[in-house]
């Protein structure tokens, strides 16, 4: 199993994910996506793992302009913008090889377990 978490330090529902593997004794990579984001590879493979962009954008972000703009633009320039401006996505995005979540969801991780 080889667990990686995107968040913030500031994210609570980061550090309660954090907490669940921890107090399992599941060793995981957290990435800080303010320090570095995602790849272009690791986004693609977490948005097809959770269906789509609808499930990966945080409708409470603060910049609430980008989001918009993600919105109304040409499918195609979508994920660009998206890899440009991490902060609309939902935290954390906790990634188990070829699966993924978005939010805190321990019982989709108890299954991985």
């Amino acid at each position: 199993m080889n667990i990686q978490i995107f968040g913030t330090n500031k994210c609570f529902d980061t550090k309660k994910a954090m907490r669940y593997f921890k107090e399992r004794g599941v060793k995981y990579q957290f990435i800080d996506m303010k320090e570095k984001g995602m790849s272009k590879g690791e986004y693609t493979s977490i948005k097809q793992a959770v269906g789509g962009i609808e499930n990966l954008l945080d409708e409470k972000c603060k910049d609430k302009d980008t989001l918009a703009l993600i919105k109304y633009i040409a499918d195609e320039d979508k994920d660009e913008k998206i890899l440009e401006n991490q902060k609309v996505l939902k935290t954390p995005v906790v990634r188990n090889g070829k699966l993924a979540t978005v939010g805190y969801r321990p019982e989709i991780w108890k299954e991985w377990l």
